[in-house]
């Protein structure tokens, strides 16, 4: 689900998955994170990675690892970013947006 939505989302923004530069995936396991970037192409480099150092952190993840993704400077302005996650009752959400300071 998480995949399709991610999918929905560019579509939508009118965008490809090679036009993204950050994604920021919510952070259940990091065979998920590997099996999503993989299913939409986009290599892993570009993933925020958290969840090796904070564990899942439910609703709290996707935040969290855009947070570090600021504080190490990984977002630069014009940055089309990704956010796309799953949760508890089959629910599930992706958003792309473009990174303003």
């Amino acid at each position: 689900a998480m995949v399709g939505s991610a999918v929905a989302a560019l579509q939508r923004a009118g965008l490809k998955p090679k036009d993204v530069d950050v994604i920021i995936p919510h952070q259940a396991n990091i065979r998920i994170i590997e099996a999503a970037c993989e299913r939409l192409g986009v290599s892993m480099d570009r993933a925020v990675i958290t969840i090796d150092h904070t564990g899942n952190t439910s609703s709290a993840s996707i935040p969290l690892a855009l947070n570090e993704a600021v504080s190490q400077g990984r977002l630069t302005e014009g940055d089309q970013v990704l956010l796309t996650g799953f949760g508890a009752g089959m629910t599930w959400a992706s958003v792309v947006l473009r990174w303003m300071r």
